[in-house]
């Protein structure tokens, strides 16, 4: 699979490139900041993808800070640049969205894998437009949300998941906890809907989704995570999300620790071939409901 090269992807890029010439030269993040005016926590941040590096004089000047002479590479550095510069396509929601999901938004983006686990609700790029906006409907009043909100968001979700679709792709392995399956959202006609459409989407060669039974004595992590792979040599990240703050890193500690976990409860879960029988289960119980 081709790597995606979208904003984020070229910002964590090119914040790879310039960690790796301030090492090679000997300077700490405060020496590079100081020759550019800027501090040492936006440039940590400029590294790390987090941040765009806005002025093409700040490059030009870490450029020559780092004794970059070759010509094809301070094009190839200039060239990464302009492109982390561009319009990310979900420019447009960032008025709706908490912190840090416009991050997650490029990441998710710009993986070619994800690994992910879910226990509180459905898993968003497997979520109907219906469950979704049934979610943001019913928080609305609590959390003093407006109808624009709660629109903007599902038309969001729904256009996420055109990751999952096209010529390449992403590859998708989702771990639902029984009990966000149970969670009553919108009544029985969208969950029903809710079930079908997981059952439709698992039947794709590229979408894995196993279900971790509530009466399984087994591992499970009390914290959402992703964990995405991307190619072109970046390294993977993961992003969790506890008391609604999202997170998102690299480190490599981070990404073996969740990757520990995910694969514990993977063995825990049923296998995906039981996932359409678990779910024609929950149907039929609604049935009844």
């Amino acid at each position: 699979m081709a790597a995606r090269r979208g904003p984020t992807f070229r910002r964590r890029e090119l914040g790879k490139e310039l960690r790796r010439l301030r090492e090679r030269k000997g300077y700490s993040t405060k020496d590079a900041a100081a020759a550019i005016e800027s501090s040492d926590t936006k440039l940590n941040r400029v590294e790390s993808g987090h941040n765009q590096l806005p002025r093409v004089r700040d490059l030009e000047d870490l450029i020559e800070l780092y004794g970059v002479t070759d010509r094809q590479d301070r094009e190839h550095l200039l060239m990464l640049h302009r492109e982390s510069l561009s319009a990310d396509w979900y420019r447009p929601y960032q008025n709706f969205l908490p912190s840090g999901h416009l991050l997650y938004a490029g990441l998710e983006t710009d993986a070619t894998a994800m690994r992910a686990w879910h226990p509180q609700v459905v898993f968003g790029l497997l979520q109907t437009e219906n469950y979704a906006r049934a979610m943001f409907t019913t928080s609305k009043p609590v959390e003093e949300t407006t109808t624009e909100f709660v629109e903007e968001n599902v038309a969001l979700r729904m256009r996420r998941k055109e990751v999952l679709f096209g010529d390449e792709p992403m590859e998708l392995r989702v771990i639902q906890d029984e009990a966000a399956l149970r969670l009553m959202i919108g009544g029985p006609d969208v969950m029903r809907e809710q079930y079908e459409e997981i059952e439709r989407m698992a039947s794709l060669d590229h979408i894995t989704v196993q279900i971790l039974p509530r009466n399984l004595v087994t591992y499970r992590s009390f914290e959402s995570f992703v964990i995405m792979d991307f190619d072109g040599g970046l390294d993977p990240v993961v992003v969790h999300e506890a008391l609604a703050v999202m997170t998102a890193t690299d480190k490599r500690r981070e990404v073996w620790k969740h990757t520990r976990r995910f694969d514990a409860m993977r063995e825990g879960a049923l296998a995906p071939s039981k996932t359409p029988e678990f779910l024609h289960k929950l149907v039929k119980e609604l049935d009844e409901y």
